[in-house]
């Protein structure tokens, strides 16, 4: 399998790298590759040095699977020239995901649509992917009338640049500002750039994409994200109504047997999912469950992952892992 890496140089792009050595993903041919600026640069894998490659450069080497965090404007004008030479691009940025003609996967939930035809699948947004997990079996089971979410993010969720910002706060050092405020000891209400309805992109992400990742548009969806000064991992407070009641024992007995879900809800010894144990793994986490008694049929949870490895790059390499496993690429 000739795999490119395009975005190597990035957060992304870095636990990407990880993430593919620690599967032992079947790689005969590793290509990384970047923006012109990191053309020459080295990077390591594996115990092995690799020399960073322009876009052209890979698209030339006719990858079979290239794995997108490059941004969406890279992703519009790149992912095409790669599909066109044959190569299956599974893309991380914003950039596919709600085109009519692009498949939105989380595989554990919607992988099965995938087809050899597919040649740019979207990699759906952090938040999302960790929200679909828990509400998936859930959805399946007693039929979700409304979602309410609120988001607490990781800064790591903005870049290399936001992550420094708080590194920098911390010692009390002013230094290059990611955010409009510091974010040290702070909370901003304000992920992504807001849209002409007073809802950022970050949050109409959450309200559209779990509709189409769980091909089901009756049921609604309204989101408030906030980012929050954890250097990394995305929490979630959901508060789900669903058609039917439920039964609390039935409903972490769901989750407990849900691939790629843990539930972490022990009361007696304070067991629930924090951002600081959700680091560097790959499981979805879920705790504080508990019925909502303000209405009938309505379930509170709290849910927990590492943004950067399920909420992105893991999800990315287990699509790429479906697609092998099922002979689609």
């Amino acid at each position: 399998m000739k795999v490119a890496v395009v975005g190597a140089t990035g957060m992304v792009g870095n636990v990407l790298l990880q993430v593919l050595a620690e599967r032992n993903f079947p790689i005969t041919e590793l290509l990384v590759v970047a923006s012109e600026r990191s053309v020459g640069k080295q990077l390591e894998y594996k115990g092995k040095k690799y020399t960073v490659i322009g876009l052209q450069d890979a698209v030339d080497a006719h990858p079979d699977i290239a794995l997108f965090s490059a941004g969406g404007t890279t992703s519009e004008i790149w992912a095409p020239k790669f599909a066109e030479v044959g190569c299956t691009v599974v893309d991380n940025s914003s950039a596919w995901r709600m085109d009519a003609t692009k498949k939105l996967i989380v595989p554990e939930i919607n992988g099965n649509i995938l087809t050899k035809e597919d040649k740019i699948i979207a990699n759906p947004n952090c938040s999302t992917i960790q929200l679909v997990m828990a509400l998936a079996p859930l959805h399946k089971k007693y039929t979700m009338k409304r979602v309410v979410i609120s988001t607490y993010q990781s800064v790591s969720g903005t870049g290399v640049k936001a992550v420094q910002q708080l590194e920098d706060e911390t010692k009390g050092i002013k230094g290059e500002m990611a955010y409009h405020y510091p974010i040290h000891r702070n909370a901003i209400p304000h992920c992504d750039v807001f849209l002409e309805n007073g809802y950022t992109k970050e949050e109409m992400k959450l309200v559209k994409e779990p509709k189409k990742i769980l091909g089901d548009n009756s049921f609604s969806v309204t989101a408030t994200a906030v980012r929050i000064p954890t250097a990394g991992g995305h929490s979630e407070a959901v508060n789900v109504q669903f058609e039917n009641d439920f039964d609390l024992g039935e409903v972490r007995k769901l989750l407990h047997t849900t691939p790629g879900v843990v539930v972490q809800d022990n009361l007696d010894t304070n067991t629930y999912p924090m951002p600081i144990y959700a680091h560097t793994k790959d499981d979805v986490f879920v705790g504080r469950i508990r019925r909502d008694e303000s209405q009938p049929n309505t379930l509170n949870m709290w849910i927990v992952a590492d943004n950067l490895r399920k909420g992105a790059a893991t999800n990315t390499i287990q699509i790429a892992e479906y697609l092998i496993e099922n002979n689609l690429v």
